[in-house]
């Protein structure tokens, strides 16, 4: 528990208490550690006790809802925020994902929070768009950023060089305001290589929300390609589907894929290592992110990894060494990727060694969570 009396208030604003647990409990744990009063605000459900267990100070947010677009609930939202940052009073926020960093910055300023950090860890749905509605939605949320991280106290934090480099290039904010830590990092002590490889069959892993913007249908699309062409393997989808993102697929076509025997699915996992302990390869064809945790963890875990050459995942893999970028929303390039790693075992050794090397040199935890905390006391400074 805490090891310094704490004496100033660091406050993460968070859509749900899973995210928070699984992304940023290792950095809040550390904050605690070095003196700061860690409290998460986040739409509470599986995770309530735990985190107060933790010692941080939790308060459920009754408004907040990524899904909704009704302008009044959005305007509730932002009410429940400023009373809420008034109260607890931090001294710095972290707001981490677009509707929180909107959101967020705009209760920051009207509360009159001196200092926020504002994570961006990923754009989203809204920016794998195309066409003219792409050119629309950008307009739109690079004016709303323009007008809520104005302030001089306020700083926003990319995980990959694409996306910040975008939202300067439509002048959303300026280069100067802007932070590069890639990705929330990874346990690479907690998270180790099998020393051999599973037995069986091939064993393909995706594990991720089951969105149409994570490449799930092209990953089912392979598979199809894959059992056709005789190429034997098991593709394993790990994750559900959110209903409250208008890119995810529906249970009945999840169900379907897995009655007809082309993939394996039976919801999220609790024991995501474990289950990267029974994979050979490790799969997420995205349209776009942030840094993809699932990504670092099977590099972690010793997988060789199979992604699209998009902002966010080209961080994770160096083509031809610690796996493949494929094109992305295309199936048979995948496919043939994929199949490349399943007919050469040594060739997945050898990538899956660099993965973990990866991993170890560039995505720690212990890194990530340093780098953080320094950004924390400059601004505070």
């Amino acid at each position: 528990m805490t090891t310094v009396k704490p004496t100033r208030t660091l406050l993460f604003l968070v859509t749900e208490d899973w995210c928070f647990w699984s992304h940023r409990l290792a950095l809040a744990r550390k904050a605690r550690d070095a003196g700061y009063r860690v409290v998460v605000a986040t739409c509470v459900d599986a995770h309530g006790e735990r985190l107060r267990a933790e010692g941080f100070e939790l308060h459920g947010l009754e408004r907040f809802n990524r899904g909704s677009t009704d302008p009044w609930d959005e305007l509730r939202s932002v009410a429940e925020l400023v009373a809420l940052y008034r109260r607890v009073k931090p001294d710095i926020t972290h707001h981490v994902a677009v509707k929180p960093v909107l959101y967020g910055a705009v209760a920051a300023r009207l509360a009159g929070v001196p200092v926020s950090v504002n994570a961006l860890t990923g754009l989203g749905w809204a920016f794998t768009q195309q066409g003219a509605r792409a050119r629309v939605i950008e307009t739109a949320f690079s004016a709303a950023f323009r007008l809520s991280l104005s302030h001089p106290g306020f700083i926003v934090l990319f995980q990959n060089p694409d996306d910040r480099d975008q939202l300067v290039r439509l002048h959303a904010m300026r280069a100067e305001k802007t932070v590069l830590i890639r990705g929330s990092g990874v346990d690479t002590v907690g998270i180790q290589p099998q020393p051999s490889p599973p037995p069986g069959p091939v064993v393909i892993v995706l594990g991720a929300r089951m969105l149409r913007d994570k490449g799930v249908g092209e990953l089912v699309d392979a598979a199809r390609i894959l059992k056709q062409r005789g190429v034997a393997c098991i593709v394993r989808l790990l994750g559900d589907p959110d209903p409250q993102n208008p890119s995810s697929f529906t249970e009945a076509e999840l169900r379907a894929w897995r009655d007809e025997g082309v993939v394996e699915w039976n919801g999220a996992t609790s024991t995501m290592t474990a289950e990267l302990g029974r994979a050979h390869i490790a799969c997420l064809p995205s349209y776009r992110e942030g840094l993809p945790k699932f990504l670092l963890e099977a590099a972690a875990a010793g997988l060789p990894l199979v992604t699209t050459d998009v902002p966010g995942c080209r961080e994770v893999v160096d083509d031809g060494n610690n796996g493949y970028l494929v094109a992305v929303r295309q199936a048979a390039p995948l496919a043939d990727a994929l199949e490349r790693l399943i007919r050469d075992p040594d060739l997945r050794a050898r990538m899956g060694a660099e993965s973990r090397r990866r991993a170890e040199d560039e995505f720690s935890e212990r890194r990530v969570i340093a780098e953080t905390l320094a950004l924390y006391e400059r601004l505070l400074r």
